[in-house]
């Protein structure tokens, strides 16, 4: 896992050292250990190294046999000692031990066409000197970031958006509708980011620049499900899942450092976690977070699956108060608006795997998407089932399956409130995004808050909904309801926010490379392409999850009522442990000087939140109050006060090519 910048200006001569330099400075807590350059003629690519495999020779930018091809990589290729072998039998010449080197010539014997070979995660640039070409890509599920900026014949792209902004001439304004989109999906979308002017290169898209312009294409997509989808035996279908996780969790152990893993108390990293204890290391050190507040603590699922496992492991509890102080660098760090606080203790707990001296953790992210492991894919279907009958009586109150802590008890008007919600859009069956309507429609209501020049540019919650729509498959409607709903989840969601805001962006932070072994590729085609019962078996969410994980998995783990991943909201921000950037940042005077929100409707939801921090019970208030002070956050450090320059700049610079020539040409 690394940091990678560049600029490619086929228009006009560029000296780009310094500009390199102060992008790489940017990107110093994904690569700490060591950065290279390269700069010849239209081109420069810079790189920051966070070693993992081949830490003596495996310094980028790397090249092919005559240097005529370079590449610069943030990622890992796990499949990378079968792919040198077959590239070695027909006949390239590698000089590292790295799996950065097998890009360069993957591209040379097979062009675009390299990507099928690729397991890993990965965001890459290639430098052609001879086609005066680059070529640009992402992994499959989106697990690494890489944003760019084009225009007049000059592309400049990097891991990181602070990279792009080092250059002073680059425009740095929120996107005023992306801005919007967040208040209705939690997250931008497409090649969107919060920036104005500044894209994002889609998962599984790869894209070519030249003299003749920018192009992006895709080169895979989640597997159109059958319709009855794979009728293999139950049982087989286990065995095969297993098998594919052992091997998906073996391959991503490959590392010259040791691998960690993180361990939530859930089955998804519980399982992962044992198969690796079981099958490769029987030394195996995890590492969870714990809260203060007990409404969101999970140690004693965790203790279960410590005890059970027997791993080396290390914990970091977190309080309100370390939530609030570390949210000002979780908005740095993510550098988009949120309307969750839920990244800020996984900022903590990637600190904790750092200072463990672990660069690299095995996590169990990607299950919930591909097995239906959310209430959100339940939620539809007793929506529909529902729907058949609209004035049941009965098959609304299946909801308390999902939601027995609103529905047990007197709180009739918790109920009435569930019932009413999920009943908006009942019959709008036909729509592609059946599932998402209710998410969608309730978390727009929070777009009230924004100010009138927002208002104008956004999308209404209709709109983004049919703009959405036309996003997807042709043939979605001919899907399975449940194979619809996850396949937004993983395009929308789990891209842009799970496996950004709170994945990448929070484990980067302090130089530690996250790796996901449910979104080995492999195991992502398997999931979708079972019988939809097999992921969702009646309420039952990870049917076949769980049932592979039965006996490798403490029973009481896989069997534990359904908890999300949250983190404490208003009481972070209104509570005795309060941060005084809170009051500034959400004062009238800076709504005003920002102008993104109205200040008195904010000025009513703050006054409630100081009166009584528990009192902000709604979860639309408590993600508008996120959403409002990380917005104001992003433009403090983003718009208004952007520093000029990074507060690392390159020492330990290992490959400096332009330098390099320029002395050869002194010499003579």
């Amino acid at each position: 896992m690394c940091g990678i910048a560049g600029i490619i200006n086929h228009r006009a001569p560029e000296d780009k050292r310094l500009l390199l330099h102060r992008m790489v400075g940017f990107l110093h807590h994904r690569g700490p250990d060591a950065a290279g350059f390269y700069q010849r003629g239209a081109a420069g690519l810079g790189h920051a190294r966070l070693s993992i495999i081949d830490l003596n020779s495996g310094d980028q930018p790397i090249h092919n046999e005559d240097q005529t091809v370079w590449v610069v990589y943030n990622g890992e290729i796990f499949n990378y000692p079968e792919l040198r072998d077959d590239l070695q039998s027909r006949g390239h010449r590698f000089y590292t031990r790295t799996d950065t080197e097998v890009l360069v010539h993957l591209y040379e014997e097979f062009g675009t066409s390299m990507f099928e070979h690729l397991n890993g995660q990965f965001a890459f640039a290639i430098w052609d000197e001879t086609k005066a070409q680059l070529l640009l890509a992402r992994d499959r599920a989106g697990i690494h970031p890489l944003f760019y900026h084009c225009a007049g014949g000059r592309l400049a792209f990097a891991s990181e958006i602070k990279a792009l902004l080092a250059d002073p001439r680059l425009p740095r304004r929120l996107d005023r509708r992306t801005l919007a989109d967040i208040f209705v999906c939690w997250s931008n979308h497409g090649n969107t980011t919060a920036f104005e002017t500044i894209h994002q290169l889609p998962p599984a898209h790869y894209a070519l620049f030249t003299e003749t312009g920018f192009t992006v294409r895709p080169y895979w997509d989640l597997p159109a499900p059958d319709g009855r989808g794979d009728q293999k035996p139950f049982d087989a279908a286990c065995e095969e899942l297993q098998a594919l996780l052992v091997d998906a969790s073996r391959i991503r152990l490959r590392a010259d450092v040791p691998v960690g893993a993180y361990l939530s108390g859930g089955i998804d990293s519980t399982y992962t976690s044992a198969l690796v204890k079981k099958h490769f290391d029987n030394c195996l050190c995890t590492f969870s977070v714990a809260f203060a507040d007990a409404a969101f603590d999970e140690s004693d699922y965790q203790n279960e699956a410590i005890d059970a496992l027997q791993t080396d492991h290390r914990s970091v509890r977190c309080t309100d108060g370390d939530i609030a102080a570390s949210f000002p660098d979780v908005v740095w760090h993510a550098e988009i608006p949120m309307i969750r606080t839920a990244p800020a203790p996984l900022f903590a707990l990637s600190q904790l795997v750092r200072s463990s001296d672990y660069k690299v953790v095995l996590t169990g992210e990607g299950a919930d998407e591909i097995f239906a492991g959310y209430n959100i894919f339940k939620e539809a279907q007793i929506r529909r089932f529902w729907s058949r009958a609209p004035e049941s009586r009965i098959r609304p109150r299946l909801l308390e399956r999902l939601y027995p802590y609103i529905f047990s008890g007197p709180n009739e008007k918790a109920r009435a409130y569930l019932k009413s919600f999920y009943r908006k859009g009942l019959n709008d069956t036909a729509s592609p995004v059946y599932s998402h309507l209710p998410r969608w429609r309730n978390t727009s209501q929070l777009q009230t808050f924004l100010a009138q020049s927002v208002e104008a540019v956004a999308r209404t919650p209709e709109d983004f909904i049919v703009d959405f729509s036309r996003t997807l498959p042709e043939d979605i409607d001919r899907w399975p309801m449940l194979s619809r709903a996850q396949y937004i989840e993983m395009k929308l969601f789990l891209s842009n926010y799970l496996l950004s805001t709170q994945g990448d962006r929070m484990i980067m932070a302090h130089s530690v490379e996250g790796r996901y072994p449910f979104l080995d590729h492999r195991v992502i085609e398997f999931a979708f392409r079972l019988p939809t019962r097999y992921r969702l078996n009646g309420l039952t969410e990870k049917f076949i999850l769980k049932r592979a994980a039965r006996g490798v998995v403490p029973d009481r783990v896989i069997d534990r009522p359904k908890q999300p991943y949250r983190a404490p909201i208003s009481s972070v921000f209104f509570g005795p442990q309060a941060p005084d950037y809170v009051e500034t940042m959400l004062s009238e005077t800076a709504l005003r000087e920002t102008g993104y929100f109205n200040p008195q409707r904010v000025s009513r939801i703050v006054q409630k939140s100081r009166k009584s921090p528990e009192g902000l019970t709604s979860e639309r208030e408590n993600m508008a109050l996120v959403g409002i002070l990380s917005t104001q956050l992003f433009h403090q450090r983003f718009i208004r006060d952007f520093p000029p320059h990074p507060a690392h700049m390159p020492t330990h610079i290992t490959v400096d090519i332009g330098e390099r020539d320029a002395l050869k040409a002194q010499n003579g």
